[in-house]
């Protein structure tokens, strides 16, 4: 089998001067009072939707997709603040990788449902928490390794020199990363059924096609990944769905307990539950979801693409 060809140095040389000017960002942000980091976020929103038209062209066709009650200015109101959303959430992370967990820990001002996740855990049985692209999702996985041995699964970044600074910043809180193979979830599994808590995202869509299912998704049926069903099946654990919403000075941290029926055998009814979960969420600051993704997918392409020739 022939081999690839090693990447050009021009090509090398370029990712490592983005991955130092993203560290360099990263600290910039850090050091700077949380409120100032997030108008930073704020000001780079604007520039970004002049700027980046295919994202706020994505951006505006899912707030039409999944709010189709809302007016036009409402939706492009909300679509606004998404795009402002996700640039705060990108300008935190120096707080949330850089910064150490007592200041992380500080940084969470009120927390939601989470007896019942300790109450479950206490009594020996595992714990999955879903956690979508809605708020501060590192905030919450750095969180929930507070709560018990936390066991995630961990894919490196498309931008590999980015690799250690993510690694040692999601394990400095206790977490253990486990790769996305056969043998990750495996030892995924394993640590739940033994009454440990993992944390997963069950709105990213898979790249194969045998490894989700076509589903309702704010009633548009969306390529929805079977991994998050598939491991509380067989781990007997049980679901609740959390996330960091972005509130002043801080964030508060909620978990949902998950429908009956997300532990259905029946996988298009189980991801139908694992969506509605996802939208209970929402409902609670749906600009702060990451519409700035390709979310109602499909796969196979049985029903319209809504991404043409956007």
């Amino acid at each position: 089998m022939a081999r690839s060809a090693p990447p050009s140095i021009p090509s090398a040389l370029s990712r490592s001067v983005r991955a130092s000017a993203l560290r360099f960002l990263l600290w910039i942000c850090a050091w700077l009072p949380l409120p100032a980091a997030r108008a930073l976020g704020r000001v780079a929103a604007r520039v970004a939707w002049l700027l980046s038209p295919a994202s706020r062209r994505i951006t505006d066709r899912n707030i039409r997709l999944a709010f189709p009650q809302r007016s036009p200015h409402q939706q492009r109101r909300l679509a606004r603040e998404s795009f402002s959303s996700t640039a705060q959430t990108a300008c935190e992370m120096g707080h949330v990788w850089l910064r150490d967990m007592r200041h992380v820990e500080e940084l969470v001002r009120e927390v939601s449902g989470e007896d019942a996740v300790r109450a479950t855990l206490a009594s020996g049985r595992g714990v999955v928490v879903l956690g979508p692209h809605l708020g501060n999702w590192e905030v919450l996985g750095l969180h929930l390794a507070s709560l018990g041995r936390l066991v995630s699964l961990y894919e490196p970044p498309h931008m590999r020199e980015l690799d250690g600074l993510l690694r040692s910043a999601r394990e400095r809180s206790g977490a253990q990363l486990v790769p996305t193979s056969r043998r990750g979830l495996a030892a995924l599994v394993r640590s739940v059924r033994d009454g440990q808590i993992s944390g997963i995202l069950p709105d990213q869509v898979p790249r194969s096609t045998t490894a989700g299912l076509n589903v309702p998704f704010m009633n548009i049926p969306c390529f929805t990944g079977t991994l998050a069903s598939k491991v509380i099946q067989r781990s007997g654990a049980l679901a609740f769905f959390g996330f960091a919403q972005r509130v002043k000075g801080g964030f508060h941290i909620r978990f949902l307990p998950a429908e009956a029926d997300i532990y259905s055998a029946d996988l298009e009814r189980s991801l139908a539950a694992l969506n509605r979960g996802v939208e209970a969420c929402l409902r609670y600051c749906p600009e702060q979801y990451q519409w700035e993704y390709k979310r109602f997918r499909q796969r196979p392409a049985v029903y319209p693409d809504y991404y043409r020739n956007l």
